[in-house]
């Protein structure tokens, strides 16, 4: 590590498909009361991918804008990393690829997978990386989850969504700017909550194992509501106590937007305020691992971060897997 050394978001970037979906589609379709997934979720509308659409081609069109953003040449990129639960493929990664269409010809890159976490994983990694080669990272979450949900299936087809969000992460000479802490933690006995039963190693494709299996299904929403919930709450506590903050000071809070019922709770315990709270829940659900970039590169260009400000930004998701970190621009 270089002493004094920080690492800092110096530009964002985001992606959605074409195709905007609202809530009366799939309403209509579950036979769901008008507004019933409004008011359970806080979703309006979501984006899902058409034919064509692939995930590196959504990741690489969110890492363009952020390297715009950030001014970054392509050789100032060390390192791609890519957060995902829908690669293109299962092999290989498609970091390399989404990195080689970007021209960043001397970056490592790989895939993270993380789930809903994803992003928060990656972030920490890529700054233990700034902090010890000073170099930048280019960090990049993005998911095709309408091909990966039971559309026939309530839990999961009201919620998932397609979408990509990138930063970029620069060396910084001041320690008391940038990630200034992280908490990240894991509990496998909610490892079969949330999850796809077949396709892995455990269980790959056979002619006898029906479509469904290679779903998305989720067990016990109320359990994963009140896990995540917790895991959330006690993940932020810990950073904010790390970096020495109070949840009173915090700027503004950018939760996984999972669903708008789970972060008020988290905010609520934290004792943030509800206007602090970044919502893009209502016009992009949940993609998973790309909400947090996403809703950081929308808030921006809503109004740029301003120096000081305190972000904490925190998640859970499937595994169970979950953190949080403090920012400080």
């Amino acid at each position: 590590m270089r002493p004094g050394l920080s690492s800092r978001m110096i530009g964002f970037g985001h992606a959605v498909p074409a195709r905007c979906v609202g809530n009366a589609e799939i309403e209509s379709r579950l036979g769901l009361e008008a507004g019933w997934i409004e008011r359970r979720t806080g979703i309006r509308t979501r984006h899902w991918a058409g034919d064509g659409e692939t995930l590196s081609g959504l990741a690489e069109a969110a890492a363009r804008m952020a390297l715009d953003d950030a001014g970054a040449a392509p050789e100032d990129i060390a390192l791609v990393l890519l957060a995902t639960s829908t690669p293109d493929h299962l092999l290989p990664p498609s970091a390399p690829l989404i990195a080689h269409r970007l021209g960043l010809r001397g970056a490592g890159a790989i895939d993270l997978a993380g789930a809903c976490s994803g992003f928060l994983y990656a972030l920490a990694l890529a700054d233990g990386f700034v902090r010890a080669q000073g170099r930048k990272v280019l960090v990049v979450a993005a998911n095709i989850l309408s091909r990966r949900i039971n559309t026939c299936e309530r839990a999961s087809a009201v919620l998932f969504a397609d979408a990509a969000g990138a930063v970029v992460l620069a060396p910084c000479d001041d320690p008391k700017r940038g990630v200034v802490s992280a908490e990240l933690v894991s509990d496998g006995s909610g490892y079969d909550l949330i999850h796809i039963p077949a396709g892995g190693g455990n269980r790959p494709f056979a002619p006898d194992i029906p479509a469904e299996a290679f779903l998305m299904t989720m067990h016990d929403g109320r359990e994963v509501f009140t896990r995540a919930v917790a895991l959330m709450t006690g993940t932020s506590q810990r950073a904010l106590a790390q970096a020495g903050i109070d949840a009173a000071a915090v700027s503004r809070f950018v939760p996984h937007q999972a669903n708008a019922r789970m972060f008020d709770a988290v905010a609520a315990n934290l004792g943030i305020a509800p206007e602090k709270t970044v919502r893009t829940i209502g016009d992009f659900g949940n993609s998973s691992a790309a909400t947090i970039p996403l809703s950081l590169s929308i808030v921006h260009r809503q109004k740029v971060f301003a120096d000081g400000e305190i972000l904490l930004l925190t998640a859970a998701g499937a595994g169970l897997a979950g953190g949080a970190a403090v920012v400080v621009m």
